[in-house]
């Protein structure tokens, strides 16, 4: 049986306010198979971005397990869990985090620096992640020459340039029109048929039934793990 690429159990993630104790997570239990599309779907203060920065190696949880990839995260050190981030996951943002001064080559090729990969397997890699995304032409423009959800393309080609086990994206619509927001959509639904495992954190159900399969978060617990078409019908 394959392993699954995230495995988390018994997951909390406990906050002290003054005399109090705020359960953001509370006994997580979700398992990730390769090749997955799962959106994460919560409203805001449910969790969802907690659990994101768990499943992102941003944060560890206060107890439980995170396994990525066959490793167990939760007793990493800091250096550690940006490693696992730089080589393994790659991430997509809502305002696309791009960097104003550097050109589209540059900014592509931004986490294969800070990995350490040779300048020649730099370019070659990066050129060849804004081809996937239509943009290779566009490599010495910078950001604010694009339209946003040429920009949000460009943050796409970022995260495929390490090659990573996993795709994060967070809100990666909401930024955007819906046409735009259609194109991005459409645009991750590929790289999913190509092979891709895609975790998608959104508050909006109508983004969240593009996946395959929707997790949905209320105050801390997951309260539905299932198709899309299931989700769409009891929403």
């Amino acid at each position: 049986m394959e392993t699954p690429l995230i495995e988390i159990k018994n997951e909390y993630k406990i906050y002290i306010m003054g005399n109090e104790q705020v359960y953001a997570n509370d006994n997580i239990n979700l398992t990730i198979n390769k090749s997955e599309f799962v959106a994460i779907v919560g409203k805001s203060g449910s969790g969802k971005s907690t659990l994101m920065n768990i499943i992102g190696a941003l944060d560890k949880p206060t107890s439980g397990s995170y396994i990525l990839n066959g490793r167990d995260t939760s007793s990493m050190t800091d250096d550690e869990l940006a490693d696992i981030r730089n080589k393994t996951i790659g991430f997509i943002f809502q305002q696309y985090n791009l960097l104003s001064k550097l050109n589209l080559l540059e900014n592509v090729e931004l986490p294969l620096l800070y990995a350490g990969v040779k300048p020649e397997i730099r370019r070659k890699r990066a050129l060849e992640s804004l081809g996937r995304v239509g943009l290779k032409e566009k490599y010495k423009s910078y950001p604010n020459q694009l339209s946003g959800g040429q920009q949000q393309r460009v943050s796409i080609a970022r995260a495929l340039a390490g090659n990573p086990s996993l795709l994060l994206a967070d809100e990666p619509t909401g930024a955007l029109d819906s046409k735009t927001s259609r194109e991005v959509l459409n645009f991750l639904k590929q790289l999913h048929s190509e092979g891709n495992t895609i975790v998608m954190i959104t508050h909006d159900n109508s983004i969240a039934i593009e996946a395959k399969r929707v997790v949905r978060i209320k105050d801390g617990q997951i309260n539905f793990d299932g198709t899309a078409e299931k989700y769409a019908s009891i929403i």
